[in-house]
């Protein structure tokens, strides 16, 4: 690819880490080269939880410069895209009104219940699309706006992509994906909901335009130029949404697919013409947030590799150290099918002894307990890939539409046997990659914006072309089968309250 090559960076933003890559394209293939990675760490203080946003624009900067070195051709532009929901406050000045918060503020839940005394749940729910849940930027901002002198009529909140983007180019402008996950715009749509501002007391001159996804918003200041030593290059809103560049690089051609985005966490949906704001689609816990294209994308939010990361923690813990790679070929000489657990529960979601978690629920449950390693690696991966069938079944449910092959992009791609198991659970082949599908979708569209890739449909073209994919197709369907209703019945006697 070498000299011939377009260059761009693209700086991604995750809840627990961060890492500027550069994006080099010649026409036909991308190529990613990871410049620079540091930690994300939220910082608690007396008042609250908050994002150490002075440090995480640090980190940008010295991936700008290290992203620019040892080319014969310039960088060309910059995007960055991060998790959902939380924003910053900035003044008239251009000032920072304090470090923005963290979305697990435990205040949060406070906020929630005043919010929905104001509009109640179904309501919001239909008028924005998305899922009430009390991390979502709404509830937040009701919160922000009592007794707190920083909201005066010359300060505007910024999604924390946008923050980043102002402080790169000095253009205020929240992008249509981010803001897409606030619960403040009208359901599938590029709009405030201004009724909704007055009902909750939120002033509208907080909110700053909505550009769509592929906006040049302007280029580097020349102060930062200065200080960074380097070129002028061009500040990009992509799919400032991490869910949503990673979804443009998905590299289907069937229109009819379910994506999952798996990592620590899972995000499984549909990509849909319009939202699906119906009281079985919010009583099921599906949220609806945009796409780069206009689209919706229905969604739900599902267990990942945490419990696996959490169980591998507390066998270093014991002085049982294994790779990823050997805790699944662990798995795979374990008997098959021989006990569920439900990932979603809440007994999983604080760190701690996970594996005693999960032999303590198969217990209760009058299951085979699982006593070795690979026997509970394997009840972990069985499980995940029974959520998945159950999320298709209610995707189904909720759309009318079945999907015909799942895309999985994200690290969970690395693990063989969870993509194999997603095939034999859900019955519909599985493609799995990229790997970087964030990174990949963020730098694809930044060269759509320059003319260089000519539609969604070229984008995810190429991202098939340049990135080693793998498909898997189903097997052992009657087992599995069998399996889902039994998982199907442990669901049923858990909601009850079994233990």
């Amino acid at each position: 690819m070498g000299n011939k090559a377009n260059h761009v960076l693209a700086a991604d933003y995750g809840a627990g880490s961060g890492r500027v890559v550069r994006g080099s394209f010649d026409g036909e293939m991308l190529a990613l080269q990871e410049v620079h990675r540091f930690s994300n760490d939220p910082v608690q203080l007396a008042d609250g939880l908050y994002w150490d946003f002075l440090r995480l624009f640090h980190e940008l900067k010295q991936g700008i410069v290290k992203g620019t070195q040892g080319l014969t051709q310039p960088v060309r532009s910059i995007a960055v895209d991060t998790w959902g929901v939380d924003y910053g406050l900035v003044d008239g000045a251009g000032r920072l009104c304090g470090n923005p918060r963290h979305y697990r503020e435990s205040r949060n839940a406070d906020w929630m219940k005043e919010t929905l005394r104001m509009v109640n749940e179904e309501e919001l729910y239909t008028m924005s699309g998305v899922l009430p849940q009390q991390i979502n930027t709404v509830f937040q901002l009701v919160g922000s706006l009592r007794g707190n002198a920083e909201l005066r009529p010359d300060v505007r909140m910024l999604f924390m992509p946008d923050l980043f983007h102002f402080y790169l180019s000095g253009q205020q402008a929240c992008e249509y994906t981010i803001a897409s996950t606030s619960g403040l715009l009208h359901a599938g749509e590029d709009r405030w909901n201004e009724s909704l501002f007055g009902r909750l007391g939120l002033p509208e001159t907080l909110f700053p335009p909505i550009v769509r996804p592929g906006t040049v918003l302007g280029r580097l200041t020349d102060d930062l130029c200065a200080e960074l030593r380097i070129e002028p290059m061009q500040v990009i809103s992509v799919g400032s949404h991490d869910t949503a560049s990673a979804l443009a690089a998905i590299p289907a051609s069937d229109p009819n697919f379910a994506f999952i985005s798996c990592g620590t966490w899972s995000l499984m949906g549909m990509e849909r013409d319009s939202p699906v704001l119906d009281e079985r689609s919010r009583g099921l816990g599906f949220t609806n947030e945009g796409t780069v294209s206009g689209k919706t994308r229905i969604l739900k939010n599902r267990s990942g590799l945490w419990l696996l990361q959490e169980c591998k923690r507390q066998w270093e813990r014991e002085n049982h150290i294994f790779s990823h790679q050997e805790l699944v070929q662990l798995a795979a000489s374990a008997p098959a099918l021989q006990s569920f657990i439900l990932p979603g529960d809440a007994i999983y979601l604080t760190p701690g002894d996970m594996p005693e978690r999960i032999r303590q629920q198969c217990s209760a449950t009058k299951q085979v307990t699982p006593e070795t390693i690979g026997a509970i690696v394997r009840c972990i991966l069985e499980s995940l890939a029974l959520e998945f069938r159950q999320t298709l079944d209610e995707l189904e449910l909720v759309t009318g539409s079945r999907p015909s092959i799942i895309h999985m992009v994200g690290g969970g791609v690395q693990n063989r046997l969870l993509c194999q198991f997603t095939a034999n659970a859900t019955g519909i082949p599985v493609v799995a990659g990229p790997v970087e599908a964030t990174a990949a979708g963020n730098c694809m569209l930044q060269f759509m914006a320059h003319g260089e890739v000519s539609s969604l449909s070229e984008v995810r073209e190429i991202a098939a072309a340049s990135f080693t994919l793998e498909t898997y197709e189903p097997e052992d369907s009657l087992p599995w089968q069998e399996a889902y209703e039994i998982y199907q019945k442990l669901n049923r006697r858990l909601a009850k309250g079994l233990k």
